[in-house]
């Protein structure tokens, strides 16, 4: 961390467009809707905590609504709440698509 040396908090003051800075952004006080991919076996990650569904699952995308304690998962059939163990946030929120091969000539 750097402080400032004496007489420079004045020079500092008057630079030209210089203002104070604001509060911090707010997070959501919603859930967040992503997307996911089950994988072969049934497992999908979001914010860094995997989550297995079950192997009747595979290749099934699914809805999950993160908050700050809990993961719901709509599924085809009905919905589960998981109980968050991550604080990392949300980076990805669509599912990828699934990879095929490329036709090679």
């Amino acid at each position: 961390m750097w402080c400032l040396r004496e007489g420079e908090w004045d020079r500092l003051r008057h630079l030209r467009d210089a203002r104070p800075a604001g509060p911090p952004p707010r997070p959501s006080v919603e859930p967040i809707t992503v997307q996911r991919v089950a994988s072969n076996s049934g497992v999908i990650m979001v914010a860094g905590q995997k989550v297995a569904l079950g192997r009747i699952h595979a290749h099934a995308i699914v809805t999950v609504h993160v908050s700050d304690t809990t993961l719901t998962i709509e599924l085809p059939d009905d919905t589960r709440v998981v109980r968050r163990t991550t604080a990392q946030p949300v980076r990805s929120i669509k599912a990828a698509r699934p990879r095929k091969a490329g036709h090679v000539s």
